[in-house]
């Protein structure tokens, strides 16, 4: 079988694309997205200028920040998992007819002690290099995701996203965000360093509400500097299960159909969503189980943001990083 380019290892050589202008710039790209939930391989066809369009998911539930030691480090367990899923994605994207594969880690293992050396066994033992992303390079390339999504006429955007292990906010009316900050607030990492227990006890979510508001408040002066927004965004699961909580459009209503998320609703929801253990979270609407138990955190995180920088609603957009990522390197081939 052909290789795939450089995107995953510099030892795989070029695939052979035919000759002919009908082709030049077309391409099925794969993207591996290692969070700190899950680990995603998405597969889209794409050319510069156009809607790159979904050909083709696979996900696994990894939650690479519940094989962590005491010290911070990447369990073996850990390492060994992703590794053999980067090696099955690698098999499926030859399998899809990828052309290009690219993979990027975040939080989970950018702040691990031992990332590097595991990123280093992911490589030898597949070929893939996965790139380590910065929390501001995250906000930025899903700021660039939601920018193409809505485009100019939504003015100055504001986009907030709520990832496994931190919170990413971005503001501007370019491409690039005037202003990317990135906080320890993912929904995964609330959960596990705030609110043990299912449920967790009343007292230990008051003091969540109250450390995840003194984090973010001290985090505002750059957004708050960046001027008036015309048109504030969420994405990421998270913001889509608390929009579906609160009454948005199913997922069978497709992409397209307009969801939002209103603050007064979720701050009606939380409450209740704090007595209700993981497997009752999971039978509302739109909450897988896997999901269920961070839920609470990504609701308090939200909540606290749309308070915090004034906002009444946020649109959910659908593309978020992974598309970010596919339209920077769509870009570059322009």
């Amino acid at each position: 079988m052909r290789g795939m380019s450089s995107g995953v290892s510099g030892t795989r050589p070029t695939l052979w694309a035919p000759s002919g202008s009908d082709y030049v710039g077309r391409m099925r790209l794969g993207v591996i997205d290692v969070g700190s939930n899950t680990v995603h391989l998405l597969v889209v066809d794409a050319h510069p200028g156009a809607q790159p369009l979904p050909a083709s998911k696979h996900k696994i539930e990894l939650r690479l920040s519940e094989h962590v030691t005491d010290d911070g480090l990447i369990a073996d367990e850990g390492r060994d998992r992703l590794a053999a899923f980067v090696e099955e994605c690698l098999g499926l994207a030859e399998d899809q007819g990828v052309e290009d594969l690219s993979g990027f880690v975040t939080s989970a293992i950018r702040e691990a002690p031992n990332g590097t050396e595991v990123l280093h066994e992911v490589k030898e033992r597949t070929g893939v290099v996965l790139d380590v992303l910065s929390g501001a390079d995250e906000a930025r390339l899903t700021f660039l995701a939601a920018r193409r999504w809505f485009g100019w006429s939504a003015g100055t955007l504001l986009v907030a996203d709520i990832g496994g292990g931190s919170l990413e906010l971005a503001q501007g009316m370019d491409e690039d965000p005037d202003v990317a900050v990135s906080l320890p607030l993912g929904a995964g990492r609330v959960t596990r360093e705030l609110l043990a227990g299912d449920p967790p006890r009343p007292d230990a979510v008051r003091e969540a509400r109250r450390l995840v508001r003194a984090s973010i408040a001290a985090e505002l002066r750059p957004l708050a500097k960046a001027g008036t927004r015309d048109h504030a965004v969420g994405t990421s699961k998270t913001m889509r299960s608390l929009a579906r909580v609160c009454g948005a459009a199913p997922s069978a209503e497709g992409m397209y159909a307009p969801r939002v998320l209103e603050r007064e609703v979720l701050a009606e929801r939380l409450p209740g969503l704090a007595v209700m253990s993981a497997a009752e979270r999971a039978g509302l609407p739109g909450v897988s189980a896997s999901r269920s138990l961070q839920l609470l955190a990504g609701g308090i995180v939200a909540e606290a943001t749309m308070d915090l920088l004034g906002i009444d609603r946020l649109e959910i957009c659908p593309w978020a990083l992974r598309e970010g990522i596919i339209l920077r390197h769509l870009d570059r081939m322009s």
